[in-house]
């Protein structure tokens, strides 16, 4: 089988809103005819189309590569935040990358957009990651475009030091304007640097043809019109799926660069498990396992409320056990439930949630309508 030439490591699917139109089964088809052995999912600031991605990719044969198109705070420009691109490598980097976009969502919304922060990012945060550096879009890329070659320099030692042996600097070439400049700079300061460059496409549709529509979405979002001369064109016609003879054509001059999206590919090894149900643990009296615990307190519970019920119904003593048997035998049906599904852990969650909230005087409020 011929090794392959390039792989496509930027790539965002309808999950990044109207910032592409890539559907993800649209998309393996296409990775099937022209026979790329892996792709990237790197949506913008999500992982939302991660199981889709993931499924649909392994049933076409093709290796998986999970990722996300971060945005950085720029603290000089807040509205035009920088672009980082992080791969998962494996199942600990996919466990910090979710946990960074997490708190991008969380601590880092600037006018409703996640951002994070890059005092966020360092060694432990970035464990199992390999980053791109983004281009033209991202730190290094942009103080090469304004004509900063030190601050690139100082830019890329910091992110070395976070993404050691893991770090690239990313050269991509669609037209748009300012993008040739970079490569040549970008390049430059790899040469001199020793730092290892990578291609990609920023890829937003699957076809040439699919320029136009990717437009309208973009025009209908922003409230815009095609043929409105000034409305900003953030994107190029050539950000489609090219394959890897055209890649292998336009990065003739850097070969390096092609090379080194294989060699990423074959680092990126996440394993999922799809399909089963992870719950937290929860701590329980030594001796005992969760399903022991759920059945003691139950049990617990279940006699304190009858006891309280039928003596406010002034039940005789003689008639408790006969009374309270139905009670019992609903309740060993559904512990007999709860234990085959293997949820003995969630109730005693949520038990210890609503307990928390008696204790703390927090109560629920139920409207109704009229």
């Amino acid at each position: 089988m011929k090794s392959p030439e390039f792989v496509h490591l930027h790539l965002h699917t309808e999950y990044s809103l109207v910032d592409s139109t890539v559907r993800i089964a649209a998309l393996m088809q296409r990775c099937v005819d022209m026979g790329m052995p892996a792709v990237a999912l790197t949506d913008k600031n999500n992982l939302f189309g991660l199981v889709k991605f993931y499924r649909k990719a392994i049933a076409a044969g093709i290796k998986p590569l999970i990722g996300v198109d971060l945005r950085i705070m720029n603290e000089e420009e807040p509205n035009r935040p920088y672009t980082l691109l992080l791969l998962c490598q494996n199942n600990a980097g996919y466990r910090n990358l979710s946990q960074l976009v997490t708190r991008s969502y969380l601590e880092g919304q600037v006018r409703g957009l996640p951002m994070a922060r890059r005092e966020w990012l360092d060694q432990q945060s970035c464990e199992g990651l390999i980053a791109l550096s983004g281009g033209l879009h991202g730190d290094i890329g942009h103080a090469l475009h304004g004509g900063h070659v030190e601050k690139a320099r100082h830019l890329l030692e910091g992110w070395q030091a976070t993404f050691p042996d893991r770090f690239y600097i990313e050269l991509i070439r669609t037209g748009r304007a300012g993008e040739e400049d970079c490569v040549r700079s970008s390049v430059a300061l790899a040469s001199e640097t020793r730092v290892p460059v990578v291609a990609s496409n920023d890829v937003r549709f699957i076809s040439p043809d699919d320029f136009n529509a990717h437009e309208a979405r973009v025009c209908i979002h922003d409230g815009r019109g095609l043929a409105d001369t000034d409305r900003p064109r953030l994107y190029g016609e050539s950000q489609y799926l090219r394959s890897p003879a055209e890649m292998t054509e336009l990065f003739a001059d850097v070969p390096a660069a092609l090379e080194n999206t294989v060699e990423i590919a074959r680092r990126c090894n996440l394993d999922l498990k799809l399909g089963s149900s992870v719950l937290p643990a929860f701590p329980v009296p030594g001796g005992q396992d969760e399903g022991d615990f759920l059945e003691a307190e139950a049990r617990r519970g279940l006699e304190a409320a009858l006891a309280t019920k039928f003596e406010l119904e002034g039940v005789p003593e003689k008639q408790l056990g006969p009374l309270s048997a139905p009670y019992y035998a609903r309740l060993d049906s559904e512990l007999s439930v709860i234990q085959s599904m293997g949820f003995p852990g969630y109730f005693l969650i949520v038990a210890d949630f609503i307990r928390w909230a008696r204790e703390n005087n927090v109560h629920g409020r139920t409207r109704c309508c009229h």
